[in-house]
């Protein structure tokens, strides 16, 4: 089976928010509704010197994350109907027609992809644009990118393009999900985690359907 995946290098992001902007224009998404977030992590200690001297020490950093199509995705046995499936391209999918909206996929979902729509009553998510995809196009969020912080494609030719790293902080570490994803971590991603950095706008990301 081909798995297609994201790329992002955190490194590059400048947290303008367009990828997120494009998704919900591309995809006509209602209020409170995000396929793609871009979260502020942010922390900071004072560390004392022997001099007597006290040094600030800062993380700050912008993370765009969206559904990570996984090989082994937690949403999908989660689901009552079986509405949710991976089709031939490795793509996590809804099939409206099974979906009863009962949310078991979204409390499933260690990165909060799946989401809920007051408007139909039904889950939804990132389809990686399947519709671009089927045109040879790049995913909305992909081509907007000004900073060409994101790319997608075939995971095999991300990981020998990019590496294998899945991981950086604040994402939880959920390997035996195997997200389909490569990070170009951000220089003060290993300091975020010393100081237990936070999402800083978290309520800005969170659905509030």
């Amino acid at each position: 089976m081909t798995q297609y995946g994201f790329y992002i290098d955190v490194s590059a992001c400048s947290g303008c928010k367009t990828c997120q902007i494009a998704c919900k224009d591309k995809n006509n998404l209602d209020l409170g509704v995000l396929w793609r977030r871009v979260y502020e992590i942010s922390g900071g200690d004072w560390l004392k010197r022997t001099s007597g001297a006290w040094e600030p020490r800062l993380a700050n950093y912008y993370l765009s994350i969206s559904c990570n199509h996984c090989e082994a995705p937690a949403c999908l046995p989660a689901c009552p109907t079986e509405a949710i499936f991976k089709n031939e391209d490795g793509l996590v999918l809804i099939n409206d027609n099974k979906c009863i909206g009962c949310k078991y996929c979204e409390w499933a979902c260690p990165y909060g992809a799946p989401q809920f729509d007051i408007a139909s009553g039904l889950m939804t998510k990132c389809d990686l644009c399947y519709d671009y995809l089927k045109d040879s196009k790049l995913p909305s969020c992909v081509s907007s990118c000004p900073m060409r912080a994101l790319d997608f494609g075939q995971m095999d030719v991300l990981q020998e393009k990019y590496g294998s790293n899945r991981s950086v902080y604040p994402l939880p570490r959920t390997d035996e999900l195997k997200p389909s994803l490569v990070i170009t971590p951000h220089a003060e991603a290993k300091l975020a985690e010393e100081l237990s950095a936070k999402i800083v706008n978290k309520e800005e990301t969170e659905n509030v359907s």
